[in-house]
């Protein structure tokens, strides 16, 4: 028989102030599904994929399927997971015009598997040989690159949900950081270890640097009434519908805005109901504190809502993929999600 005080100190509760898990002895488990995905969306949409012969990169989440969950047993961490995601590509030959697209499987993103051991499987639309050769081009190189997203992912989630899952106890202070660290085995190139979640290298320039920009204008038509787009440009719900992903908006003047898991961010400016949007605007991979500006004047025409936008500040080198950026995933979601027609101008 036990001497009175000496009990099981699993038993022991009144050296824990709250009495919770003592000694960390119970199983605790968090729900990890969806930050997993908004977090695999921020590393993997717009990843840029190129060399000599071209470029790619991934324009859409199409589809993502699974679970993940962060345990604690014993003061032991456990992390399940296991995804099968479903994405789209697009691309362009350096001599070639025409944009090609084709789509990416990942079947066993899983706890199971190191991120070396996780197969990648990309296809293409068309079978064409700018085809084929688009498909070189991200077996060659963007099948690294896509694995090292991922082993960013596992680390995140590892670091991000170890905490306050081992509490203290009376005894020595648990650091939960030394059961969970796991090294890829993967020899990453030192140049994507720099990558922003976007996979590009983020610009650090030094205080003072100046940063060369340009100014881009664009015209759109929409057959709706001018207060139908203004509320798809400024209604997180609809924002959401049309971006496909988790947007976070708070359309007043002063706001802050985040879409497409955070690789677009900014502030609201100005805000005129049905005439007017200004806003501070960037890419998460641009030079540190560094935004654009942009400014959308809508009106009515005879025959639909017009668009005039002018975006000052944009950094040369990232004209194109704005521009890009707002015809595909912008104008072009919003007439295929809400039925606002085609691009007449």
């Amino acid at each position: 028989m036990a001497k009175w005080g000496e009990g099981d100190p699993r038993w022991i509760v009144e050296e824990r102030p709250d009495a919770t898990n003592v000694n960390n002895w119970h199983w605790t488990e968090k729900n990890a599904s969806a930050w997993s995905k908004e977090k695999l969306l921020n590393l993997l949409m717009f990843l840029k994929i190129e060399n000599e012969k071209g470029t790619c990169e991934i324009c859409e989440l199409s589809s993502i399927e699974g679970e993940a969950t962060a345990n604690n047993r014993k003061a032991k961490l456990i992390f399940f997971y296991e995804w099968v995601l479903k994405l789209e590509w697009k691309g362009k030959l350096k001599d070639c015009e025409t944009e090609l697209k084709g789509q990416i499987e990942i079947p066993n993103l899983s706890d199971e598997n190191e991120p070396s051991d996780i197969d990648i499987i990309i296809t293409t639309k068309k079978n064409t040989e700018e085809s084929r050769t688009l498909k070189s081009i991200m077996l060659e190189n963007g099948i690294e690159l896509i694995r090292n997203q991922l082993a960013q992912y596992i680390s995140a989630l590892k670091a991000e949900f170890s905490v306050g899952m081992i509490l203290p106890t009376d005894k020595k202070e648990v650091t939960p950081q030394k059961n969970i660290t796991t090294q890829p085995k993967t020899t990453m190139d030192p140049s994507i270890e720099t990558s922003s979640p976007n996979g590009l290298q983020k610009q650090s320039p030094n205080p003072g640097v100046k940063i060369h920009t340009t100014k881009l204008t664009c015209t759109e038509k929409f057959l709706c009434a001018v207060e139908d787009i203004y509320k798809v440009l400024t209604d997180k719900n609809r924002v959401e519908a049309f971006t496909r992903s988790s947007v976070q908006m708070e359309a007043t003047k002063g706001g802050k805005f985040s879409l497409f898991g955070g690789n677009v961010t900014g502030v609201f400016l100005e805000l005129e109901m049905d005439k007017k949007i200004v806003q501070k605007w960037r890419f998460s991979n641009w030079p540190e504190a560094h935004y654009s500006i942009v400014t959308m004047n809508l009106s009515q025409g005879s025959d639909g809502a017009v668009v005039d936008l002018v975006q000052t500040g944009v950094p040369d080198k990232e004209v194109e993929r704005t521009k890009q950026g707002w015809k595909e995933n912008f104008w072009g979601r919003i007439r295929q999600t809400f039925g606002f027609g085609i691009n007449l101008f």
